[in-house]
């Protein structure tokens, strides 16, 4: 019996490695077809670059450049061979923390399943990350994947897409939905090629639809074009991921692992769009590693946050100080506030960058006493938990000036005129309206670091910013109070109403160019608008105006 059991166990298995070799040869062999249809070659990518770089310095690339190029994005045009970071962002921010916690438990599995089923891997990922989402809400490809995408560009590739001056074809096995935007948006491609995700009752059902795009891409790359003027960049081992497509092209590079690990990664500096408003809670590129190692630090996270919390509303600023830093968090100061000229009939206006809503507090902890906190918008929650008064604005100018005037007369000030907060080093078009409010004007520098959650949301829930940023194992905080700005100095002694009207706004600029330099940060005259329209679809207003 035992005999006959070993002799079905062998003959079973025997049977399984036969037919997945089979299949895969099969495969191969089917692709070798395709590609016999058309003169095609294989060349390593580096002889891409060297072949465009001898012809342009002799100035015979214009047939060469002017073909269309067809790319494998995960497998050249990112260095990273992993494609879990990028679901697990989708899991996380689209889907939640149980979703999160489900993918991470899962994929091992998933990993097991895809030796032996074609996609089954990626297929399990789309599952676990897409099932029951609303397709109207799902926001995470525009407003959050671009940032983690953007940072895993290769430089080599990318300076080869940007020398093209004909059409870029960016071809991928993920959804489509995930890397659109940052195709179209952030490199300027010009077709994207994915896979559509079904959808029943305006929710994705967590099913991909068969790949048919491909065939209406060739269409459009096609048009005014013959079948010779495509030239694909693969993976050697990806070929025929998309041979319906690289099947067409007169000439198909191969890149190997080795080249990709050796590409340096596409500074910021060269994106062709700049990256300047992007949303999510996670700060962490969401590896398999860095993801655990994230869910294991959470339950020391919100008792920490809690802790912190409890420390900065109960104790004075000379206690919960030094036991705040003795937590994990840094706060480093420069100037000297006693230099700082204080009326004698009110206050002292304070402006600053927004980084986040703790902005006020933090420079209230530097000043070591108490300020009043001027907002566009603040949650009830966390106005409840602000150890300073807080004071949220109307948006009617007339009326706000009349409430920060009076507010002046009370006690110390502070203001973001940047309306909302922004995480790249850039810094949004000040309002003018605090420059008409006092003669004599504090900018405030402030900047922060995070290592593992953003304090800061377009589209999540606001109340628990505070909290987010409080559960990073060690925040930075940065506050530079700089040489005060007078008013009166500005307008020259005259007091006619055109003058009064433009240095309102030479005020606000000087203040805005002192800060964006003590920071290093670009100064932008984008708004609070057009941030929530870009990450949320929304003007960012919650409350009425008056």
């Amino acid at each position: 019996m035992a005999k006959m059991f070993r002799a079905f166990f062998f003959k079973s298995l025997f049977l399984f490695w036969y037919r997945f070799l089979l299949r895969q040869l099969k495969t191969l062999v089917g692709f070798g077809k395709n590609l016999g249809s058309t003169p095609s070659r294989y060349q390593k990518f580096s002889s891409l670059i060297h072949h465009h770089y001898h012809h342009h310095h002799h100035h015979r690339s214009s047939k060469f450049v002017d073909h269309t190029l067809v790319f494998d994005v995960e497998n050249t045009l990112l260095k990273s061979s992993s494609l879990f970071p990028y679901f697990m962002i989708v899991a996380f921010e689209a889907g939640g923390l149980i979703r999160a916690i489900i993918l991470v438990m899962l994929y091992p599995l998933a990993c097991l399943a895809d030796i032996a089923g074609k996609e089954l891997r990626l297929k399990m990922m789309v599952m676990i990350c897409f099932f029951g989402i609303k397709v109207d809400s799902f926001r995470v490809g525009r407003s959050v994947l671009p940032k983690f995408l953007l940072e895993d560009v290769g430089k080599e590739i990318f300076d080869v897409l940007k020398r093209r001056r004909g059409k870029k074809v960016g071809v991928t096995n993920m959804p489509r939905i995930m890397v659109e935007s940052f195709l179209r948006e952030y490199l300027e491609i010009d077709v994207v090629v994915g896979r559509e995700l079904k959808v029943l009752g305006g929710y994705f059902v967590g099913l991909m639809e068969e790949n048919k795009s491909a065939l209406h891409a060739l269409e459009q790359v096609q048009e005014g074009k013959g079948c010779s003027d495509m030239i694909g960049i693969t993976r050697f081992n990806k070929v025929v991921d998309h041979h319906q497509l690289f099947s067409h092209c007169k000439e198909v590079y191969g890149v190997s692992e080795a080249e990709k690990r050796s590409w340096q990664v596409l500074s910021k500096e060269k994106y062709p769009k700049p990256l300047i408003f992007h949303d999510g809670r996670l700060a962490l590129r969401p590896t398999l590693l860095e993801t655990i190692a994230m869910l294991m630090w959470l339950p020391y996270a919100i008792i920490l946050a809690v802790i912190r919390i409890s420390l900065a509303l109960s104790l004075p600023y000379n206690f919960s100080t030094p036991l705040l830093i003795f937590s994990g968090l840094r706060l480093t100061t420069s100037g000297i506030p006693n230099m700082h000229p204080n009326k004698n009939n009110g206050g002292t206006l304070y402006v600053c960058n927004h980084r986040t809503l703790l902005d006020p507090l933090y420079l209230s902890f530097t000043l070591k006493r108490n300020l009043i906190a001027v907002t566009y918008s603040l949650s009830r929650m966390s106005e409840i938990l602000a150890p300073i008064k807080t004071v949220s604005l109307t948006r009617n100018r007339d009326q706000d000036a009349r409430m920060m005037q009076e507010l002046l007369l009370q006690g110390d000030l502070v203001v973001c005129p940047e309306g909302t907060t922004c995480r790249e080093p850039y810094l949004l078009r000040f309002s003018p309206l605090f420059s008409e409010m006092s003669d004599h004007i504090v900018p405030v520098a402030v900047n922060s670091h995070v290592t593992m959650f953003h304090g800061t949301t377009a589209g999540g829930l606001k109340c628990l910013d505070p909290v987010f940023f409080l559960m990073n194992p060690s925040p930075i905080y940065t506050v530079d109070l700089l040489q005060h700005v007078s008013r009166s100095e500005c307008v020259g002694g005259t007091e006619t109403n055109d003058k009064e009207h433009r240095t309102r706004f030479e005020v606000a600029n000087q203040v805005q160019n002192q800060i964006g330099s003590t920071l290093g940060f670009k100064c932008t005259k984008l708004t609070r608008k057009d941030k929530y329209l870009i990450l949320a679809g929304n003007e960012g207003v919650v409350m009425n105006r008056g």
